[in-house]
């Protein structure tokens, strides 16, 4: 059914906008004057397209960020154990939103579900908004029968995701800042002062020192063809993204990260802490161990670990135990694969994922930490040892000129 965003008012005058589900503008209109709304305007709600100069144009925010798509996912998670059915649940969720692309977005995929799909289905004509985790994870819910619990982790799992990166990046602002700033007092040192400097050092014709001679040809070089080495690297990233986006440069890139030092110990106990959270739920949630080897290796950001942990999958169908598969990859840690192995002679793995996915997150979280205690310094240092190269360069030629003078 149509969705139409409506802005109405209430009986005490005050303004409501919302959206509301209905065949057509009129009956929009109806349903809110039965609900005591006297509507002021109701509109098609955006369905991914708008509209410019009389041309449909792709809509660009289909998306939702990490704090709407976890409130979103605990609700709905909260309704479905509820018994209230799906659709909905949906629709409660979209009514109650303040935000209207979300109340949209929400309203379409129940229309999906209303129209005969599941919801892993529907969820994925919206890749921007749903990601592959989300789908993959929602899917072996469903086929499980143990949806609310997978909401419910998918709901902590966002939750996690965005209050670590929320850490790291507030953690990252000052050094990000610091570099900012000293680069571009750096180029503006090398493109304004430097050349009149120069000047002075020519006109009284003294010998320059190495040091000197190099900053005057860096800033010869900035001057005449700064904008083109912008350009440059402007090209060269827009190039790398382009080749990123290629599925098997991609693969080698993030097969660089899990084999290579020093990222290697980051790369691998971040992809495992993910992996084994997820797998960890779902086994409780009674989720088949097959389909939740595939929902967690969609959690995994890395795509080459991600493939791995398909491979696991497939051994695992083939009838292998889940710990040789795992060694069989040769990319998870060997305290992971120990405490799977522990589980499964024990007969609770679902505890023992949940046990090791807490001792990887805290590794993890100490492992960031040091690296971002780092950061600061070496920021400091790098930027730090580039001024001082800059002042020595300038002062030694004038320390010269005052030796010759008093000679």
């Amino acid at each position: 059914m149509p969705a139409f965003a409506y802005k109405a008012a209430d009986k005490t005058g005050a303004s409501r906008k919302g959206i509301i589900e209905a065949s057509s503008p009129a009956a929009a209109r109806a349903l809110l004057r039965e609900q005591a709304l006297l509507p002021l305007s109701v509109e098609a709600a955006a369905t991914g397209r708008e509209k410019a100069f009389g041309v449909t144009l792709p809509s660009f925010r289909r998306g939702i960020n990490a704090r709407q798509l976890a409130t979103v996912t605990r609700q709905i998670a909260t309704l479905v154990g509820s018994d209230i059915p799906i659709e909905e649940s949906l629709r409660l969720v979209a009514t109650q939103s303040e935000q209207a692309a979300v109340s949209t977005l929400l309203l379409e995929v129940r229309g999906a579900i209303l129209d005969g799909r599941s919801f892993a289905t529907a969820l994925g004509a919206h890749p921007k908004a749903f990601p592959e985790y989300y789908r993959a994870s929602v899917a072996a819910g469903e086929a499980s029968g143990k949806l609310p619990d997978v909401l419910n982790h998918l709901a902590e799992f966002v939750e996690n995701r965005q209050t670590n990166n929320q850490k790291l990046q507030l953690a990252l602002l000052y050094p990000g800042l610091l570099a900012c700033v000293s680069l571009g007092m750096m180029v503006m040192l090398m493109v304004y002062v430097v050349p009149d400097i120069v000047k002075v050092f020519v006109s009284r014709g003294a010998d320059l020192p190495f040091l000197t001679r190099v900053l005057i040809a860096v800033s010869w070089f900035l001057q005449n063809y700064g904008l083109w080495l912008l350009g440059a690297i402007v090209l060269a990233f827009l190039l790398f993204a382009r080749w990123r986006r290629v599925p098997a440069n991609r693969l080698k890139m993030h097969k660089f990260f899990t084999e290579r030092r020093p990222i290697r110990r980051f790369s691998r106990q971040y992809n495992a802490a993910r992996f084994a959270g997820s797998l960890a739920t779902l086994v409780g949630s009674a989720v088949p161990l097959v389909d939740a080897l595939h929902a967690a290796a969609a959690v995994t950001p890395n795509h080459y670990v991600r493939e791995r942990a398909l491979h696991v999958a497939q051994r695992v169908r083939e009838g292998i135990s889940l710990r040789a598969a795992m060694t069989e990859a040769e990319v998870f840690p060997s305290m992971l694969v120990a405490i799977v192995a522990s589980g499964e002679s024990s007969g609770k793995l679902a505890p023992a994922l949940d046990r090791a996915a807490t001792e990887l997150e805290r590794e993890l979280d100490a492992l960031v930490t040091a690296l971002v205690a780092l950061v600061e310094p070496l920021v400091l240092l790098v930027m730090g040892g580039l001024v001082l190269t800059m002042v020595l360069a300038i002062l030694l030629p004038i320390i010269n000129l005052n030796n010759l003078v008093g000679l």
